[in-house]
């Protein structure tokens, strides 16, 4: 039985050991050597570390005082460290990591070990990928730096000014929790944009068509068939893209339940799983084949719009409303049909609807069926863009691709009725 001082001294060691990892990092980077040295290395940050630890066992003590005194003491040793660094260099990150590891340290001294190590970790991360950071940010335009802003602007201006509800029937208007689930779909959509962007051309159509699955993987079905047209002596690679851009769908659907209603991802497995497979085995068939001749294919458009926004909200509010009256009046049946057809016009819109549906654990077990026959009808959409639009290897290799994946899902629903 581990008694209360092993577990305060657990606490602080933690603390010591955040700011052990933060010291090793500014030490390798030679941060704390040199003409141009910062005030600390592997020491200081250790020492900093256990300071916290302690503050933070001082706060579950109810001492208070000691805890202030302890954390402003160290504080203050930061600052004055960066006021007596030369004024033209006003770089601070060495002296706001050491912030953060008295932030962490004393979340660790309190008892909150997950959330400190969290802390820490994804701060050294960030220190380690500084090059790879800066690169990032150069290759983003002046459109890009606006999206971001106005996401940030529909994310903390115009999100708390939303009443919750719910108003009016058919389950209501949720105006505050509708619009936290456009800002995730839509942050969904521009991590994949940013990405893809970040990256570029220059690694291939398989590569950029993975990418651009975590946008819109129908999108990508469109633009590879087109693409087909004009550059038929890709278009082996170009079939690939599109695999690889539904192998995306099938994991941004599990990660979108999997964060609305865990119960609904666990479910979905094995419905997904099998066709996931499919589509990731030809996914790595297409990469080990060389795919790294650059593509050359349009960028997705820009997925962070306030207008685009205002649409998505208004398409899932009417979606809500339309799955709710089907699932009154016809229930579990209602719902696969409502899912084939929505599998047809926004995969978001299908698994959000179903996801509210599952909160009725009754209705878990044909939300799940429905999400998979939605992903069937997708898949069979993507089929038919290939077949009419695809030209050469596109039009046979995508087929034959996706119809393994829907016998799949087939096998799956048949299965698991």
């Amino acid at each position: 039985m581990v008694t209360h001082e092993v577990e305060t001294a657990l606490r602080i060691a933690i603390a010591a050991l955040g700011g052990a990892a933060i010291g090793i990092e500014r030490q390798w980077s030679g941060h704390a050597t040199g003409p141009h040295a910062r005030f600390g290395g592997i020491r200081t940050f250790t020492l900093l570390g256990v300071l916290a630890g302690i503050a933070g066992v001082c706060l579950t003590l109810q001492a208070m005082p000691v805890a202030a005194a302890l954390v402003a003491g160290g504080a203050a040793i930061v600052a004055g460290a960066y006021w007596k660094m030369d004024r033209k260099d006003v770089e601070a990150t060495t002296e706001v990591a050491a912030l953060v590891v008295i932030a962490a340290g004393v979340l660790a001294g309190a008892g909150q070990l997950v959330l400190s190590s969290g802390i820490i970790a994804v701060s050294t991360l960030l220190l380690i990928e500084k090059s790879r950071l800066h690169a990032a940010v150069a290759h983003l335009d002046r459109a890009e730096v606006q999206a971001a802003a106005q996401f940030l602007v529909m994310a903390v201006v115009i999100l708390p000014l939303l009443p919750a509800g719910p108003f009016g029937p058919l389950g209501g208007i949720h105006p505050r929790q509708l619009w936290i689930l456009v800002l995730f779909f839509s942050g969904l959509s521009f991590v994949g944009f940013l990405a893809r962007r970040i990256v570029g051309q220059r690694h291939g159509y398989v590569v950029a068509g993975l990418l651009g699955g975590m946008v819109s993987s129908t999108s990508v079905a469109f633009t590879y068939a087109r693409a087909s047209h004009d550059d038929p002596q890709s278009g082996r690679q170009l079939a690939y893209g599109v695999l690889a851009a539904c192998t995306v769908m099938y994991l941004r659907i599990l990660i979108a339940t999997g964060v609305l209603n865990t119960d609904l991802m666990t479910a979905l497995l094995p419905y997904l799983g099998p066709p996931l497979l499919v589509t990731a085995g030809v996914t790595v068939f297409g990469l080990k084949r060389g795919g790294a001749a650059p593509a050359n294919i349009p960028e997705p458009q820009n997925p962070l719009q306030l207008k685009r926004a205002l649409q998505m909200a208004l398409l899932f509010q009417a979606v809500l409303f339309a799955v709710h009256a089907v699932r009154d009046v016809w229930g579990g049946a209602g719902l696969l049909v409502s899912g084939a057809i929505l599998g047809l016009t926004d995969m978001d819109a299908l698994t959000i609807s179903m996801a509210r549906s599952a909160d009725d654990p009754v209705m878990l077990y044909h939300a799940s069926q429905a999400i998979a026959a939605g992903v069937l009808s997708n898949t069979l959409f993507k089929m038919a863009v290939a077949l009419t639009l695809g030209r050469g290897a596109v039009r046979k290799l995508v087929p034959l691709g996706l119809l393994l994946s829907a016998a799949a899902s087939v096998a799956m629903l048949l299965i698991l009725r």
